[in-house]
């Protein structure tokens, strides 16, 4: 797969108009996702919204493949589907993703304006540099034995409202999964759902960090990684799990 791009955004003023841009982009999803007739065609819309994406992630970007995946209808098959009158409705859960792809662009850039402002603000102050992993972490820890279904990994995440599944051997934990993994390495190698385990697409180095580190170290981890959840340990136990969600949530209460 081609190198992951980035276009360096630095300015806050660059970075405003980019959150706004996609905020702009979510409401105008809006009419597609109630039926209702919207100014634009669907076509249209996905036009645009690939083109905002490259621009801002890059053409070759995590985010660029996702939404190219959501508009085929290819990653629905993975989540439980959604279903209407007794069959499933894979149009409405191609719907869902792209809107899950727009959220997560929508997020990253938040979380980029929220540490640049935290920059800004920490020369006289010590506020986020204080704070902990353990502050801000996940305690709600969910597993899945590497004999699962990659079908069964996407159901556990729907049902839990999670982002993320610890692997484990029936002994030790072994690797993790997380929904990116499944709309992503899963679909790519055309990988049949219904017969293929986690093990497949599971990240195989399971990166963690201890409870007592500071929330900044974490971030500076998952940016060197390239990931977006870090479970976290305690004496070398996993007792939660820190996502770029928690990140957010953490910039969001200053």
């Amino acid at each position: 797969m081609a190198k992951r791009a980035r276009t360096g955004l630095q300015r806050s003023d660059i970075l405003d108009r980019y959150i706004e841009r996609f905020k702009l982009k979510l409401v105008k999803f809006q009419p597609f996702l109630s039926r209702k007739r919207g100014n634009s065609s669907l076509e249209e819309f996905d036009e645009a919204a690939e083109e905002l994406i490259a621009q801002v992630f890059g053409a070759a970007s995590d985010e660029a493949e996702a939404y190219l995946y959501a508009k085929t209808g290819e990653s629905a098959s993975l989540p439980e589907e959604a279903q209407e009158s007794g069959t499933h409705n894979v149009e409405r859960e191609s719907l869902q993703q792209r809107r899950q792809v727009l959220e997560s662009c929508l997020a990253d850039l938040e979380l980029r304006r929220r540490l640049q402002a935290t920059r800004q603000g920490s020369r006289g102050g010590n506020g986020m540099l204080r704070a902990t992993v353990e502050d801000y972490m996940s305690h709600d820890v969910r597993s899945i034995h590497r004999a699962a279904t990659i079908k069964e990994a996407g159901q556990l995440l729907q049902k839990h409202k999670v982002g993320s599944l610890i692997v484990d051997d029936g002994s030790r934990y072994i690797g993790i999964v997380t929904d990116s993994d499944l709309s992503r390495k899963a679909v790519a190698r055309g990988l049949d759902p219904n017969t293929t385990t986690v093990t497949a697409c599971m990240s195989k180095s399971l990166v963690t960090i201890e409870e007592d580190e500071p929330l900044t170290e974490a971030m500076a981890l998952m940016k060197k990684q390239g990931i977006r959840h870090l479970p976290v340990t305690a004496d070398g136990t996993i007792i939660g799990v820190l996502s770029v969600s928690d990140l957010l949530r953490a910039f969001g209460n200053r």
